[in-house]
Parts: structure tokens; sequence; C-alpha cells
């Protein structure tokens, strides 16, 4: 076969078959095809499409480009993926409550993207956390554990890490077809029997308007599963941020708020135990959604949830003690400060991107991948839609590291929130259920 060969049936809408893909795979692993032949391979697709037959194969193929992952496990191996959002710390709270139910997640998750928080990044705010342990120790962790939250190893679908390399500075990252494949090769390259998909939309996510998200999720779940990996989705709003609170180390502190029922976050909550009860229903721990829903609650309310994501952390290096001193560890901020609107009202609507481009103005996420983050910044008690809110309650407590930090992103937080006198139409959290 010939590369461009390839490419140029691609170019003229063409449809690949598993050979032809597989072909261009290993030669973006091995080198043998060049970085230009990729970009027009991913400039073709971008413009042509792809059928799911070709993004079924070529999520396989770049799964195989590296090792994957087998277990050997008393119970069913789940995951769950977020498109990504603000203030959405959900993994944090969800892989234990599944373990505490019966399951195990290998949870592989990633870092900042743009506006929205990286789980890693959170995972990183704790002291001795190892993010990156070897491929033993991983296995170690969920096997007795339940669960391990860690990062992307190298050898993991290596052909994705270097096809997302060429599609970022070729202006073809927003290809639904590419991003379907990027996702799942490293979802079932973890070896999975379970996965449920958590795709965002609104003026915090990546997909601003439903019909984007509800594109990419049925994408998504039709390749996951001719691929063989049982998958549900779920499309969830994410026009106001998910928790009260965006950054890293604060975010961190709400989960342990949150598992160890010191606080009630409805919209977290709903959010957090609708992906658990689909995950429980996928692995066949539970036979009804009213079932998985009671369960996780319950892991919530005995603490073995809490229980499970202490006995994490510090099999993965972080301090045994960190959900009864939580404070005695997470790093805090130098200036914490409360941020008032200009006028009194209503919160009528939210800029939830413009609140996460100021976490990361504010140190909390990368604006280049050298850049060093600061895990204590970002903002807690951020209001929601309908809120009241004047001189008797601010828009939120900024955590920064000067003044003149805290002044800037007080007044990008100000920008974010449109006040009136008219409260929004509430949105549920579950937007859509594909595949229950």
């Amino acid at each position: 076969m010939l590369p461009q060969e390839i490419i140029r049936k691609k170019r003229e809408g063409g449809t690949l078959d598993e050979a032809e893909i597989a072909f261009m795979v290993e030669g973006l692993t091995k080198g043998t095809v060049t970085e230009g032949q990729v970009a027009a391979f991913a400039m073709a697709v971008f413009f042509r499409g792809m059928a799911l037959s070709e993004r079924v194969a070529l999520t396989r193929a770049m799964r195989d480009s590296g090792t994957v992952l087998a277990w050997d496990l008393p119970g069913p191996v789940l995951d769950k993926h977020s498109s990504g959002g603000v203030g959405d710390n959900v993994s944090l709270m969800l892989a234990p409550m599944v373990a505490a139910c019966g399951g195990y997640v290998p949870m592989i998750s990633g870092r900042g993207l743009g506006h929205t928080g990286g789980t890693l990044d959170k995972l990183d705010a704790i002291p001795g956390y190892r993010t990156q342990p070897d491929n033993a120790l991983f296995a170690t962790v969920v096997r007795e554990v339940g669960c391990a939250i860690i990062g992307q190893t190298a050898d993991l679908a290596p052909a994705d890490k270097r096809f997302y390399a060429i599609r970022d500075v070729t202006a073809t990252v927003e290809s639904i077809d590419l991003i379907t494949a990027s996702i799942l090769s490293k979802k079932l390259a973890a070896g999975l029997e379970g996965l449920v998909l958590d795709v965002k939309w609104g003026t915090g996510a990546f997909m601003a308007t439903f019909e984007e998200a509800k594109a990419l999720a049925e994408s998504l779940h039709a390749v996951a599963n001719g691929a063989g990996l049982k998958t549900h989705a779920l499309i969830t709003d994410m026009n106001e941020p998910l928790a009260d609170a965006a950054g890293n180390a604060v975010e961190v502190a709400h989960a342990i708020d949150f598992l160890t029922r010191r606080v009630r976050s409805p919209r977290v909550e709903a959010v957090t135990v609708a992906l658990g009860a689909e995950m429980l229903l996928i692995g066949g721990l539970v036979t009804t959604l009213e079932e998985a829903e009671a369960k996780l609650i319950r892991s919530l309310d005995d603490g073995s949830a809490a229980e499970v994501f202490a006995r994490m952390v510090s099999a993965l290096g972080g301090p045994a003690d960190l959900l009864d001193r939580p404070q005695a560890h997470l790093k805090a901020a130098p200036v914490t400060k409360p941020v008032f609107a200009a006028a009194s009202g209503l919160v009528e609507a939210i800029d939830t991107r413009a609140i996460g481009v100021a976490v990361v103005e504010l140190g909390g996420g990368r604006a280049k991948a050298a850049d060093t983050i600061d895990h204590a910044v970002g903002f807690t008690e951020l209001v929601g839609s309908g809120d009241d809110i004047g001189p008797h309650r601010p828009l939120g407590l900024v955590h920064a590291a000067s003044e003149a930090a805290a002044d800037r992103a007080a007044a990008a937080l100000r920008r974010a929130y449109m006040i009136g006198t008219e409260a929004p139409a509430m949105r549920a959290a579950i937007a859509l259920r594909i595949g229950t």
C-alpha cells in the first residue's frame, strides 16, 4: 500500500477498509508514514468524514498500537469518560463509589485542556499521590482497593499521542470522527468491560450546543459498542459550573466534603449517581437503575465510598489521614477574598467557560504545555443559575497567589455572571440518556 493513495481515496470521499486504516496507523506508530502524510490524512477525514466501519477500524488499530491491559478480577471492570467541564470533579467521587458497590475501576484520566480542569491536575494537589505509577502498582491498587485514578502510560495507545500532536498543529482537532477514535482507543486499551460517557453541552463545554453534544455522544456510543465495548452515554448540562468550586486543591476539598457528607451538592450528586448507576447496570451488579442509585447513595451514607477513596490515596503514595485532615495537606492560597457583583439581583446566565479561563489565568491551568500549575488557586462558593446575590451574598470566593491576581480574577468572575430580575428556567442536570 501507498500512503498517498489511501489519502487520495479518502480525499475523494471513498470508504477505507480495515487493512488500509491499519496500514496508516502502523505507519504512524513506526514513523514510516510521514507527519505531512498524517496531516493530509487528518484533513481529508476532517472534510470527508468517516463511516461507522472506518471509525471502528481506526479505534481498534490505535488501541492495538501498544499494550492492551487484561484483568482477572472477581467483578466487572468499568470506567467513565467525561468530555470536560468546569468544576467537574466527578471522577474523584465516582470511582470509589462504584468500587464500594462491587465494581473495579482502573480510571485512566487526563490533564486540563483549554479552559477545562483535568483530573490528574487535581490529584497532583494531594502531596505524594502518584499519578504515573508503574503497571504493577496500578494493577495491585485496582485489585486490592477497587479503583485507581492515574494518567495514561506511554505504552497505552501510543499512536493516539502522535496523531493528536499532529492534529493539534494542523487545525483538525475538532473532527468528531477523530475525537471519537482518540477517546475510545485509550479506553479500549485499558481492558474495560463497560464504559459510561459523560458528554457535556453548554457555555462551559467544548460542545456549546445540545445538538453538537448529541452528535459526539452518538458517535462515541456507536463506535464503542461496534468495537466490542458495552457503552452507555449521558448528555449533561454544563451551562454553569458543576460543583461550586473550580480549581485543583479546592475541588479535591469539595470531593472530600462530598464523600464524607459534610456538604450536599445536588447537581454534583445527580450527575455522579446517574453515571455510577449506568456503570453498575452495564456491569451486571444491579438489574435496575433505581436499585443502582440506591446502592450508590448508600455507599455515601455508610462511609464505604469515602473509605475506598482514602485507601486509594494512601496506596498511591498520598497521606493516610487526608479525609480527616484535608486542610493539613491541601495547599491554601495566600489570598482569599469574596467577590461581590456590581448590582443585586438574580443570576440569569453564566459564561462558564470564562470562569474556567479565569482559573487558568490565576495559575490553576496551563497556557502552554510547559507551564507549572499552582494547585492552591481557584474559586469556591460559586453561585448558580437563579441564585439571589447582592451585598448579602457574593458571587464566590477567589483564592489567589497575590492581591493583584485576586483583583484580576474577581473582575473576570463578575463579567462571567449576567445579573437580572428574572430567574432562568431550570435545566435538568441529565439532558439525555443514550443506550440505557
